[in-house]
């Protein structure tokens, strides 16, 4: 029997929450300036639902520079200053940077691993705790649940798709092979 998560049996009406879940949660991504989008969201869901942010995605998108991770490393003052007047997304002066220390710092990571798909792909497999520890050392604004949602819907972490969702092989067959462990 096919039946879709609990997280889409949650949100029956919720057209967001399905997309997300039937066309990115879970998949894996190989787009450093992609992950970096993920970790920006979830970091700003924090507090927050995400449908919230689902909602706000393309502002996202849009105030982040398209999550240029080189534009965004390089804001200043005046960008801060033009992101927390921005209705369109979540005005916390935290998050915001966040962002761009983050950015700065994925910059370092790609110096000595190419990418950060490349820094991720050389500490996997890890535990949630051990990736929670490595990135609360590396990054910043990473607790537990944000890092935790980001490894699940980027495909490090197993558990975005339950066994009998229609979804849940799809994604499986796009992880390399090394990952499926």
């Amino acid at each position: 029997m096919t039946t879709y998560c609990e997280y889409c049996n949650s949100h029956p009406e919720d057209t967001f929450n399905r997309i997300y879940h039937d066309t990115q949660y879970g998949f894996p991504i190989h787009d450093d300036n992609l992950l970096f989008e993920r970790l920006v969201l979830e970091i700003n869901q924090a507090g927050l639902s995400w449908i919230t942010i689902l909602k706000k995605a393309d502002n996202f998108r849009k105030a982040y520079h398209g999550f240029n991770i080189e534009k965004v490393a390089k804001y200043g003052k005046k960008d801060v200053n033009r992101l927390l007047n921005d209705v369109g997304i979540i005005r916390n002066r935290l998050k915001v940077n966040a962002a761009i220390v983050n950015a700065q710092k994925i910059l370092n990571l790609r110096k000595e691993y190419g990418s950060f798909e490349g820094w991720l792909d050389a500490y996997h497999p890890l535990t949630k705790e051990e990736w929670t520890k490595l990135f609360k050392k590396v990054f910043v604004f990473t607790g537990g649940e944000i890092v935790n949602e980001f490894l699940l819907s980027t495909g490090y972490l197993a558990g975005a798709h339950e066994a009998g969702c229609p979804i849940y092989k799809r994604v499986a067959s796009l992880r390399p092979a090394w990952m499926r462990k």
